[in-house]
């Protein structure tokens, strides 16, 4: 079986407030967009738990330090089944860049195991969170308004084409320190009650991002990647989650396409993808 799993972008991210057990609540409108990883498996009945992970990029662990083995390990916890599961996973999605990857990943691999166990993706929410905020979104990944810690989601109807420079500094992100560096005074608080996507009437004032202060206080690389991509004409520029990917909004994906090769030229260092909402 095999899945083709999308990043995410913030179109906004909000920090509404914090829980007692120090988690941070938002409200954020989540996007999946066309640069996407691919998930492929195969399991069959053992009498022992086995996983097998294999990556095309050599510095990422292959134990359960990876969200895609964790979640195959939890699913067969918890559905009280022993399989030798093997997962091939082919990565384009940046690591710690705040683009959902590792968690798209995850959900990917509870859809497929939802599918071979012949149950709902959606029955497996509370499994999804306890590997990740991100993850219950990846197990139906569609345009929605995204509460609590990640886990109240609302699907949006309507048009949501957008067309977008994804850019990702040289620089790995760690979310837990960028939370930690976060301020109480700096929190937005709720979004609009309506949020319009449709790129001709999107309000640049919704671009916002409470995690971005922190970020660019602390890696001076996200402030360039956004300089470039507003220097290209973008409409408006955002970091994404906690970092570093910026997305910057153009108005076709002939201009988006255009504007990514001339950022890979003028800062070869960082990585450039031209993506559209999915």
């Amino acid at each position: 079986m095999e899945l083709s799993t999308p990043a995410k972008i913030n179109l906004f991210l909000r920090i509404t407030g914090r829980r007692p057990d120090g988690y941070h609540e938002l409200d954020s409108v989540f996007l999946p967009v066309s640069l996407c990883d691919r998930v492929a498996l195969g399991a069959e009945a053992s009498d022992r738990v086995e996983i097998t992970l294999r990556c095309n990029w050599p510095h990422l662990p292959l134990d359960d330090r990876n969200l895609a083995a964790r979640a195959a390990r939890l699913f067969m916890e918890a559905a009280g089944v022993r399989w030798r599961i093997a997962i091939d996973l082919h990565k384009r999605i940046p690591d710690g860049a705040g683009l959902g990857g590792g968690s798209s990943d995850a959900g990917a691999v509870l859809r497929l195991l939802a599918r071979l166990h012949a149950i709902d993706p959606s029955a497996l929410a509370a499994l999804a969170l306890r590997l990740g905020a991100d993850v219950p979104f990846f197990l139906d990944p569609r345009p929605a308004r995204v509460g609590g810690i990640g886990e109240q989601i609302a699907y949006m109807e309507g048009d949501c084409e957008l067309h977008m420079v994804i850019g990702v500094p040289p620089v790995t992100v760690p979310t837990a320190e960028i939370y930690r560096n976060l301020r109480q005074h700096d929190w937005s608080g709720p979004g609009p009650a309506v949020v319009c996507t449709a790129a001709n009437r999107l309000a640049p004032e919704l671009l916002v991002n409470d995690l971005e202060k922190p970020a660019l206080a602390l890696y001076p690389q996200i402030a360039e990647v956004k300089r470039l991509l507003h220097d290209l004409g973008a409409a408006g520029v955002l970091m994404s989650g906690s970092g570093g990917a910026v997305f910057g909004l153009f108005p076709s994906a002939r201009e988006a396409s255009a504007a990514a090769a001339k950022a890979l030229v003028r800062m070869p260092q960082a990585r450039f993808f031209a993506a559209s909402v999915i």
